[in-house]
């Protein structure tokens, strides 16, 4: 199951599950459209994956499986 991650570990945006900004690679590493554009070629720095929208996960299945709220902001990864 999805972690669902809450920010991007780039710039920290909030990136709430219901959020179409969000993209990820096959680690569930997180980044914002803008930052995936922009700094990171559509790929993820950690893994060098190809990076993709990340699922909504419907209200229902949310309320019994809850998103992250662990936050990992790494902008190091970003430079």
């Amino acid at each position: 199951m999805l972690i669902l991650r809450p920010n991007c570990e780039c710039c920290d945006r909030d990136l709430p599950p219901d959020s179409p900004h969000a993209l990820i690679c096959s680690y569930e590493c997180t980044w914002c459209d803008d930052c995936a554009r922009d700094k990171l070629g559509m790929k993820c720095p950690n893994c060098q994956g190809n990076l993709v929208p990340r699922p909504i996960r419907p209200a229902a299945m949310l309320a019994k499986h809850p998103a992250s709220t662990e936050r990992k902001f790494r902008p190091e990864r970003c430079a």
